[in-house]
This record gives structure tokens, sequence and C-alpha cells, in this order.
């Protein structure tokens, strides 16, 4: 695709990475720097044509679309500080990369970090035109990350997502003995920040909706491990869920039981024993049926039992 120019109409031609995105996307994308009412602008007017036609902000680019840019000043684009790094594959194919995520690496950059998994892969892969997170992971918790490389692929699984049509599960390792009667939480999760800027969840009844499966995988009077499906996709889902029922995840900072956690941090475990293990879903693409699965770092096993010992 070629670049912006700052002094002249510009034309660009879709390629395959921005198949099925909305027109004001696109152009947010490449136009760094300009206000986002400045784009509505230049959209509304018609300065910004598909095909030589005006187009509605909603509209749906598809490859081969010849985009009109007129002229505008944009911000000179700052050069990533991300290292190259690649991470553990699951999966790879033309559409989709399923990468197994360490515990303590964000998958963003943002609130305090400079880079993630996100920005370490596209330096990495600097020929890759389309790289983006399909969902995403707690910092803390490892496991599982689907990453889209073409826009049509990111597209569909979002929808399989918000449909509830791919199947994830977390292993979590949390504080005392878990009745196995309880197998389905359901309370509803209110999203709020708090007066320092750190984002929160909270149990309310005018909240949405969320739905965490429970099975023991093992207990004892002092820790459980349990295998958990997520039937809704809330931030912090399954923390603030096992928090509330009397059982937080170990290593919990925001929603655990410090006094252990600090405990535990003396005895090794310094990190949240949340893995995310399993994945199954159809490719976005082609439609074949896909399981991708991770087994717990060994921090969430063995040193479990030697930290209670």
């Amino acid at each position: 695709m070629n670049d912006l120019s700052k002094a002249k109409v510009t034309w660009l031609e879709v390629g395959e990475e921005a198949d099925a995105q909305r027109i004001d996307n696109f152009l947010f994308r490449h136009l760094k720097g300009v206000p986002k009412s400045h784009v509505y602008r230049v959209l509304r007017s018609g300065e910004v044509r598909v095909n030589s036609g005006r187009v509605k902000p909603e509209y749906r680019l598809q490859t081969g679309d010849r985009i009109r840019v007129p002229p505008v000043r944009v911000s000179e684009p700052k050069p990533s500080r991300a290292k190259p790094v690649e991470f553990p594959i699951v999966y790879e194919d033309a559409a989709l990369l399923v990468v197994d995520k360490p515990a303590g690496t964000a998958v963003h950059g943002g609130s305090g970090v400079s880079f993630g998994v996100i920005e370490s892969l596209r330096a990495a892969r600097p020929q890759a035109k389309f790289l983006e997170l399909v969902h995403r992971l707690d910092r803390d918790t490892s496991g599982l990350l689907m990453l889209a490389k073409k826009r049509s692929a990111l597209v569909e699984l979002h929808r399989m997502l918000r449909e509830g049509e791919v199947d994830k599960r977390y292993t979590a390792v949390v504080s005392g003995r878990w009745p196995a009667a309880l197998e389905e939480l359901r309370q509803s999760l209110h999203k709020y920040v708090t007066s320092s800027g750190e984002r929160r969840v909270s149990v309310r009844e005018d909240g949405k909706t969320a739905v965490t499966q429970v099975k023991v995988a093992k207990a004892t009077d002092r820790f459980s491990v349990l295998e958990l499906r997520l039937l809704t996709g809330r931030t912090h889902q399954i923390r603030v869920h096992l928090a509330h029922a009397g059982h937080p995840v170990l290593g919990d900072d925001k929603y655990g039981d410090f006094p252990l956690n600090k405990d535990l941090a003396k005895r090794g475990l310094k990190r949240l024993l949340l893995h995310a293990g399993r994945l199954s879903l159809r490719h976005p693409l082609t439609g074949e049926p896909l399981r991708f699965e991770s087994k717990p770092p060994e921090d969430m096993t063995a040193s479990v039992e030697e930290a209670f010992a």
C-alpha cells in the first residue's frame, strides 16, 4: 500500500489485510495524528472517495477498492521501541496465529507498559501486512492467545466470540476447598475506574451478564485446582467470580487474599495462578474444526503443593 502524502491527493488500493474494515477505521489507522472529527468531515464532504464514489463512514472496504485520500497534515510516525520477540507458536497459517503467552507479559502497550505481545510480534515480523489481537489475556495470565493475520479472519473471529462459538477453558488454583456442588457462577459484572485510574470490576445486579462454569480437578483443605469454562468474556470475569465465591485465585493482586499472597510469595509463588489452557473453534475462513492446548506451567502444579507443604 502506498504511503500517504501531505501535499497532494493520494490514491490507495485496498489489500487483503484491510478487507471488510470500515472506511473510517481504515482512515484512523492511516491518518495518524489527524483528529477523528476531521476524518469524519472529509468523509461526509465527499473529499474521500472509494472507486470514485462517495461512501458513508460505515462502508466496509473490499479488496481492490481504490480510495481517494485528500491532502491532510499527518504526524510523523514514531518508531516502535519494542524489541522483536517471537513467542512459542501453537498454531499458524495464512490467517491465524496462536501463541503461548508467558505470565507477566502484557498483550499490548499501555497503562505503564511500553509494549506487549502485539508490538513485539510486529517488530519481529516487519513484513507482516496485518497482525491484530483477536482477544486479550490479563498481563499475569499465561496461555493461549489468538492473533489474526487477515482482516477477514479478525472480523469473523470477533463475531464468533460474540456469539459464543469459541470454547475457552482455563485452569486456576484458588484458596480453600471449592464446594463440588457449585458448578456455575452467574453474577453480573460492572466495570469501573478507580480514582487512581486503575480498571476494576465488581459484582453488581445492574452489571453485564457473566457466566463461568466450574469443574473441580483437585481439592484440599488449603487449595483447589479448577477447570473453568467461560460462556461470556467480561473483563476479569474469572478472577471476580471466584473471589466473590470466597475462593480467590492465588496471586491475584486485585481481588485476592492479600495476606495469603504475601505468605506464598515468600515461598516462591509470585504470580497469578491462572492459565488459558484450551481453545476450541472452527477456522474463521475454512470452517475446519480446531483445538489448541497448552499445559499449565510448573508453578501451577508441583510448586503449589510445595508451597502448601
